[in-house]
C-alpha cells in the first residue's frame, strides 16, 4: 500500500509541477494580456465606475426573481469560495519560497486577473440556463456548451468532471482540516484541552460542520446567498481591520517592506540572502498563489455569479473586477504586510503556511491573538466549503441532472468528518492538480469567446445602463 501511495504521489507531483509551471503561467498571463488589449483594459478604464456600481451599492436591498440572488449575494458567494485559507496560508507560502518579490508578481497576476474574471462572469451570465427547478445555472461548462457548440462539448464534460473531483479535496476536506488545526491550536495554547483528546475533539468538530454545511447547501442558492452575504463581509472586515492596525503599529517598517518587494521581484537574491536566487521562482510562486487565491482563470467563481438577478451580463462582470481587487490587492497584500512588517522570522526556501501569518500577528499583538486567528481561519475555511459546495452541485447537475444534486450535497457534507480526522497531505496535492487542470478547458473557452465579451462590454457602455437589448440565458 505504501509503495502504491508513493507511486501516486510521484506521478501527481510531476503532473502538478507541469500544470502549475511554465505552461499554466503562459496560458494565464497570455489570456490576461489578450483580454487586456481586446477589451481596452476595462478593469482599469472602468474601475471607478465598477467601484461605484458594486461597493457603492452593497446596501441597496432589492427583491430578486425566483431562482436568482442579488448581485451582491452572488459576489459574496463567489468570494466565499475564493477568500479562504489561500489568503492566509497561500501568501505565506509564496513569500517563504519565492521571497518578498513574489508579492509583486501576485499583484501583476491580480491586475490581469481582474480582466479575466470580468470576462468569465460576463460569459457565465450571458450563456446561462434555467434548470428543472427554475434556478439560473451557469459557468464554464455552460459557456463552453452554449458558446462553442457541440464540437467543444467534451471540454465542458472535462471541466465538470475535474470540478467534482476537486471540490471534495480543495473545497471541503482540506478546509475542515484547517478549521480543526486552528481550533486545536487555540485550545492547547490556553490549556483548555489535552493533546491526547485531539481525535475526539476533531470528530465532534467534523460532525458539527457536516450538519451545518448540509443544512445550508440543501436549502439551495437562496440560503447559500443569505449566509454568505453576512459571513463574508464580517470575516473580511474583521481580518482587514486587525491587519491594518498591525501595519500602523509597525508603520516605520512599511517603506523598507515595499522596497524589499520591488527589489525582490527582479533580484530575489539581494533580499533573501541568496537562498531564493531565481527570478522565475519568485514570479512563478507569486502568479500561481495569486491565481490560487482569486481563481481568475479557473472559472469557478463565475458559477456563483451566473445566479445573479441582473439585466445585463456586464453589470455582474463589474462585481467580478471588484471581487479580485478585494481578494488579492487588499486581503493578500495585507497578509504579506502582516508577515513582513511584524519582524517575524521567515525561513526562506522552506515551505510555510498559515503558521507564518499567525506568527506575524503574535509578534505584534501577543499570544491572545491566536483566538482571533482561529476565528478568522474558521470563517475563511467555512465560507470556502459553502462556495465550493455550490460549484460541485452545478457540475453534478450539468453532468447528471438535478436529481443527483441533493445526494451529492449530503455526501459532500459528510466528507467534512473525514477532513477533520485524517491526514490529508496527498489528497491536498491531488486536488491541487485537478484544480490546475480546470484552467485548460476554461481558458480555451474564454480565449475563443473573447469577441463576445468585447461586444457586450461596448454595447453596455455605449448604450448606457438600462438600454440593453440583450437577452441573458435561456430555458433548459
Amino acid at each position: 500500500m505504501e509503495k502504491l501511495l508513493k507511486i501516486i504521489a510521484d506521478v501527481n507531483s510531476s503532473v502538478n509541477n507541469f500544470i502549475w509551471g511554465v505552461p499554466s503561467m503562459i496560458c494565464i498571463v497570455g489570456v490576461g494580456l489578450w483580454l487586456l488589449i481586446r477589451n481596452r483594459g476595462v478593469q482599469f478604464t472602468k474601475f471607478g465606475y465598477a467601484f461605484k456600481h458594486t461597493f457603492g451599492r452593497i446596501f441597496n436591498k432589492k427583491e430578486t426573481s425566483d431562482g436568482a440572488i442579488s448581485p451582491f449575494q452572488a459576489m459574496c458567494t463567489a468570494l466565499a469560495g475564493t477568500v479562504g485559507t489561500g489568503n492566509i496560508a497561500g501568501v505565506a507560502g509564496a513569500i517563504a519560497i519565492g521571497g518578498p518579490g513574489a508579492v509583486f508578481w501576485m499583484w501583476i497576476s491580480a491586475l490581469l486577473g481582474m480582466g479575466t474574471k470580468f470576462a468569465e462572469v460576463v460569459l457565465a451570465v450571458f450563456y446561462r440556463e434555467k434548470d428543472a427547478n427554475g434556478d439560473w445555472v451557469g459557468g464554464p461548462m455552460y459557456y463552453i456548451k452554449n458558446g462553442l457548440g457541440k464540437n467543444a462539448y467534451f471540454l465542458a464534460i472535462a471541466y465538470s468532471v475535474l470540478g467534482i473531483l476537486t471540490v471534495f479535496g480543495t473545497g471541503n476536506a482540506t478546509q475542515v482540516n484547517t478549521i480543526t488545526t486552528a481550533i486545536d491550536s487555540a485550545l492547547f495554547n490556553y490549556n483548555l484541552a489535552d493533546k491526547s483528546n485531539t481525535f475526539t475533539i476533531n470528530l465532534v468538530i467534523g460532525i458539527m460542520i457536516a450538519i451545518l454545511v448540509g443544512l445550508i447547501l440543501i436549502g439551495g442558492i437562496k440560503r447559500i446567498g443569505s449566509v454568505t452575504e453576512k459571513l463574508v463581509p464580517f470575516m473580511a472586515a474583521m481580518y482587514i481591520i486587525m491587519a491594518i492596525i498591525l501595519v500602523i503599529i509597525n508603520i516605520k517598517s512599511v517603506p523598507g517592506v515595499f522596497a524589499s518587494i520591488f527589489e525582490g521581484a527582479f533580484n530575489p537574491k539581494s533580499v533573501t540572502g541568496g537562498i531564493v536566487g531565481s527570478l522565475f521562482l519568485s514570479m512563478r510562486k507569486g502568479v500561481s498563489r495569486g491565481i490560487f487565491s482569486n481563481e481568475a482563470g479557473l472559472g469557478t467563481g463565475s458559477i456563483a455569479h451566473a445566479c445573479s438577478d441582473v439585466k445585463h451580463p456586464v453589470q455582474q462582470g463589474l462585481w467580478g473586477i471588484f471581487e479580485v481587487f478585494i481578494d488579492t490587492i487588499v486581503i493578500c497584500t495585507l497578509t504579506a504586510l502582516v508577515i513582513l512588517c511584524s519582524g517575524t522570522e521567515v525561513a526562506y526556501g522552506q515551505a510555510a503556511g498559515a503558521d507564518l501569518t499567525i506568527n506575524g500577528f503574535v509578534a505584534t499583538y501577543g499570544n491572545w491573538i491566536s483566538i482571533f486567528t482561529a476565528v478568522a481561519l474558521c470563517c475563511f475555511a467555512f465560507s470556502t466549503i459553502l462556495g465550493w459546495g455550490l460549484y460541485g452541485s452545478r457540475c453534478v447537475g450539468f453532468l447528471f441532472g438535478s436529481k443527483l444534486i441533493k445526494p451529492f450535497m449530503v455526501v459532500y457534507a459528510f466528507v467534512a468528518i473525514i477532513g477533520a480526522t485524517m491526514d490529508l497531505g496527498l489528497l491536498w496535492d491531488i486536488a491541487d492538480t485537478f484544480n490546475g487542470l480546470m484552467i485548460i478547458p476554461n481558458l480555451i473557452a474564454v480565449f475563443m469567446l473573447s469577441g463576445t465579451v468585447v461586444k457586450l462590454t461596448r454595447e453596455y457602455f455605449q448604450d448606457g445602463p438600462g438600454k440593453f437589448g440583450v437577452e441573458t440565458g435561456k430555458e433548459n
